[in-house]
């Protein structure tokens, strides 16, 4: 490809580079279609009285409610939840130790497929599932959130950009 590129430009190829650039007589020009821009997408969470950031979640295409923890390593389920997503857990399952605000705890490692909120999707995310009522809520960690284009908060509000 490279030879032949040299050969067109030092006219080597004997008329290939006329024929390469003829158009035929009632040919027009197509104007250039104009840049498209993609929009970044972003939503911004507003905190609740406590402080904290919830968030109305899509998560393998079910609605969860979840908390926004930047303090969590990965995105945390409650069983309950997790038989709403549809993982079947058996106690087996529950194999990794990790260290909870109650000390440490075996959870089930688990991948989720998808989980949007609002615009900003993620996809093979990394998660946990928590046994008993060792969570009270699901959290959105940093599984999700170092994935995201970016995340901020200020003046009560967190804002996620996809």
């Amino acid at each position: 490809m490279l030879c032949v590129g040299a050969g067109l430009a030092a006219g080597v190829l004997g008329g290939v580079g006329d024929r390469l650039t003829h158009r035929k007589p009632d040919a027009q020009p197509v104007p250039a279609a104009p840049p498209s821009f993609s929009v970044p997408s972003a939503i911004a969470l507003n905190a609740d009285r406590s402080g904290h950031f919830l968030a109305d979640a899509l998560v393998d295409g079910r609605s969860l409610r979840m908390m926004v923890d930047t303090g969590a390593t990965a995105c945390s389920f409650t069983e309950e939840a997790a038989a709403r997503l549809g993982l079947v857990l058996t106690p087996r399952d529950f194999t990794r130790p990790v260290m909870t605000a109650n000390g440490v705890v075996r959870v089930a490692p688990v991948r989720i497929g998808m989980i949007r909120i609002g615009p900003v999707t993620v996809r093979d995310v990394e998660a946990v599932v928590v046994p008993g009522g060792g969570l009270g809520t699901n959290l959105l960690g940093m599984s999700f959130l170092k994935r995201v284009r970016d995340f901020s908060i200020a003046g009560g509000t967190l804002t996620l950009r996809g």
